[in-house]
């Protein structure tokens, strides 16, 4: 199976109403997507990351290159800073162990 890690570190106001009008859309067409096993977000520190698992690496580039996702990218410059980490696992990961991941291979973006 294929995890996914994200971390996006807000801009002000203005980044938290495109932040909502951007990732409500693409977080719900993730759930809904072909191959994808789990879909979970939380909010740690300063950060709002989500937890995705996918059948594989396949099906979760499917998802990427869907509209909703698509769109979000296209506009996450005006939203925030952030990182993704993802790599390829048998298990699915606790939140703990997925965030210490996140931060072990953090690459702002």
């Amino acid at each position: 199976m294929y995890i996914s890690i994200t971390g996006i570190k807000v801009k002000g106001f203005f980044g938290m109403l495109r932040f909502m009008r951007y990732t409500t859309p693409s977080f719900a067409a993730a759930r809904k997507a072909n191959g994808n096993l789990f879909c979970d977000s939380k909010k740690i520190n300063k950060y709002y990351h989500t937890l995705t698992a996918w059948e594989n690496k396949n099906k979760m580039m499917d998802y990427l290159r869907g509209k909703h996702h698509t769109l979000a990218m296209k506009n996450f410059k005006s939203i925030g800073t952030g990182s993704v980490y993802g790599y390829e696992d048998d298990l699915m990961p606790s939140w703990e162990d997925a965030i210490k991941k996140w931060k072990q291979n953090f690459k702002e973006i």
